[in-house]
């Protein structure tokens, strides 16, 4: 598997792949969700 992280999955968007690009866009989603919990 390849690295999970943020810089990761947005360099991942712009891949021609729908399976890597869905992959990034919920480890963006989950990470902003995470950021914004911790920010309350």
């Amino acid at each position: 598997m390849a690295k999970n992280d943020v810089s990761s999955a947005y360099r991942q968007l712009k891949s021609k792949n729908i399976k890597t690009r869905k992959r990034a866009l919920r480890t963006i989603k989950d990470h902003k969700k995470k950021v914004k919990a911790l920010a309350k």
